[in-house]
């Protein structure tokens, strides 16, 4: 028996993305070695302070192409996949990232021996009217049907410094006179903060989360999109009309926006889809310990955090006097 002082290699997929920041930053003050696998490696150089000299590396990979997902897993001992797109640009189709992508991982993790934590979302179904919701829960499926031991984690609603949430209706302030209330504004979310999520994926990987279990990770309170606007408007100091929005008009201001080309839409038809569907978690996650209470984590209050990433839409800053 051969003994080596060697620390784990952890690849981590998306590692540069939203929740992948923070994985990394956690994987890294545990002492693992990191590769953080990425279209574009010159963009993700900003986690190398994270760790020590030569602690993180970067691998170029595209989950399109299966050599270079291979590659990335090569020698691995656990592999960590959160890739995930909002909306569709190109060749970046959810079928193509979120499910075909998410096969060349689990295949790639199983054919290397590598552990697996996938990260999903609250909502994932292969029924799903929403093609994003669909994906996932293709994916879900794929994964464990490759890796029945694999870790699948789904977060609601996640919050923190780089939302794509929070932040979307934080700038809308600053240009618009209204926030809409998509759907009357009655759809429930469980926001969940992003270290939060972070902690229970490198629990994955340190062995102490139990394997082939989903867990469905949501914060310390349910609020519904109509809360979440206000909760904006508070820690933004700004006043503006909640207006509420049929779902069938939103989602022809998606289409229309999705359409337009070279732009980040504000929303999609996809979204518009999404918003129909509550994204809570389960009574069943809750009975089994499946959540982050059920593994001892006491959620961040989303109060706590929120005004000290939305004080740059204040009108004078963090100068600025809240609501």
């Amino acid at each position: 028996m051969t003994l080596s002082n060697i620390p784990p290699l952890v690849t981590v997929f998306g590692g540069s993305g939203f929740i992948g920041r923070y994985v990394v930053r956690l994987l890294a003050k545990r002492g693992y070695r990191i590769r953080v696998a990425v279209r574009r490696p010159d963009l993700a150089l900003f986690l190398q302070p994270l760790g020590n000299v030569g602690q993180i590396t970067f691998m170029q990979a595209n989950l399109r192409y299966g050599d270079s997902v291979r590659r990335a897993v090569e020698g691995a001992d656990h592999v960590v996949n959160c890739v995930g797109v909002l909306f569709e640009s190109g060749k970046n189709g959810f079928d193509a990232v979120q499910a075909e992508g998410a096969r060349l991982i689990a295949e790639a993790a199983r054919d290397a021996g590598a552990a697996l934590t996938h990260v999903s979302a609250i909502g994932a179904d292969p029924d799903s009217l929403s093609h994003y919701a669909r994906s996932k829960g293709q994916a879900e499926a794929t994964v464990r049907e490759i890796c029945p031991d694999a870790v699948i984690m789904r977060p609601s609603i996640v919050f923190g410094p780089e939302d794509d949430f929070f932040n979307k209706f934080g700038k809308m302030t600053l240009i618009s006179p209204f926030l809409p209330l998509i759907g009357g504004g009655k759809t429930k979310f469980q926001p969940v903060y992003v270290g939060d999520v972070a902690e229970v994926i490198a629990r994955s990987v340190d062995g102490k989360v139990e394997k082939g279990k989903t867990y469905e990770l949501g914060g310390r309170d349910v609020l519904t999109f109509r809360e979440c606007l206000e909760k904006v408007l508070s820690a933004t100091g700004r006043k503006r009309a909640l207006v509420s929005l049929p779902f069938g008009l939103a989602s022809l201001i998606g289409g229309i926006a999705a359409a337009i080309p070279l732009i980040k839409p504000p929303l999609t038809a996809d979204q518009v889809k999404l918003l129909k569907t509550d994204t809570i978690v389960s009574k069943e996650a809750e009975a089994e310990g499946r959540t982050l209470k059920g593994l001892g984590i006491r959620p961040a209050q989303l109060d706590a955090i929120l005004p000290s990433y939305l004080v740059q839409y204040r009108q004078h800053g963090q100068f600025g006097k809240p609501a």
